[in-house]
């Protein structure tokens, strides 16, 4: 547990590892001319393992990092369902949502299921409220509902159970994740980045769903006024589909952790 080292309004303290030029290289020279960051996402159409084009190019896209904000906490909590606190099993309130992450390894000009990777996720309740730290609008010390981590599976997949986020002053509605490559087998690698919805997604639940409308939807900062989601959030965003009663959303990236 420990207190936030910003206020909300200064979520952007460099966190994760931007590529050297020697990785930028190695990554643009397997995946072709498709910029420069930190990671790779596969690209729409392609399945977990990725795809070679047949024109010499990754079925990649190149993602960017982005900051761990104030209210990272490691809790060493290991877990498929993020939703309860851990110690009074009670389960925030909101709309459930599937959250996939299938991980890739960029290697020898391909994208395979990156096996043993720890994925962690947290993010804030319907209110705009994170678990586990002392905040002047809050203190939730001690509780840690909507966090945890998973180890991705044989093809690279993750799946947590958890809610839509709400939303706090000054930032665009999000979800904070970190990548951390498998225990030995090459260097540490660690990525870390944030997750964002589309703006009629979110709008129609914050005016249409309980708990949300008790906070609703007036006063919310649009993605296209927060400076973080500027730094690439557009090629960050979930595509929620509707799921049994609430939603599921896959997210695909590619690591090159032995660069």
């Amino acid at each position: 547990m420990q207190a936030p080292r910003n206020t909300p309004d200064n979520d952007d303290t460099p966190v994760g590892r931007i590529l050297t030029r020697r990785e930028a290289v190695l990554l643009l020279g397997a995946a072709g001319a498709c910029g420069v960051l930190w990671v790779s996402g596969c690209g729409n159409g392609s399945d977990a393992r990725g795809t070679n084009r047949g024109d010499g190019s990754l079925d990649c896209a190149v993602k960017p990092g982005l900051t761990e904000g104030p209210y990272y906490v490691d809790e060493g909590l290991t877990r498929a369902d993020i939703r309860p606190d851990s110690s009074s099993g009670k389960l925030q309130a909101g709309i459930p949502m599937a959250l996939t992450f299938n991980v890739s390894r960029i290697q020898s000009s391909a994208c395979t299921p990156l096996a043993g990777a720890v994925v962690d996720v947290w993010h804030c309740n319907a209110l705009g409220v994170y678990s586990d730290v002392r905040d002047p609008g809050f203190n939730t010390v001690g509780q840690n509902w909507l966090r945890g981590n998973q180890t991705t599976d044989d093809g690279g997949v993750a799946t947590f159970t958890t809610i839509v986020p709400g939303w706090y002053q000054g930032r665009a509605t999000h979800i904070h994740f970190k990548v951390r490559s498998p225990a030995g087998g090459g260097s540490a690698y660690e990525f870390t980045s944030q997750l964002f919805f589309p703006e009629n997604f979110l709008s129609g639940i914050y005016t249409g769903r309980a708990p949300y409308t008790e906070k609703g939807d007036a006063g919310r900062l649009r993605n296209d006024g927060d400076r973080i989601y500027s730094q690439g959030g557009s090629q960050l965003l979930l595509e929620p589909e509707s799921s049994g009663e609430g939603y599921a959303a896959t997210f695909k990236l590619g690591i090159h952790p032995e660069a």
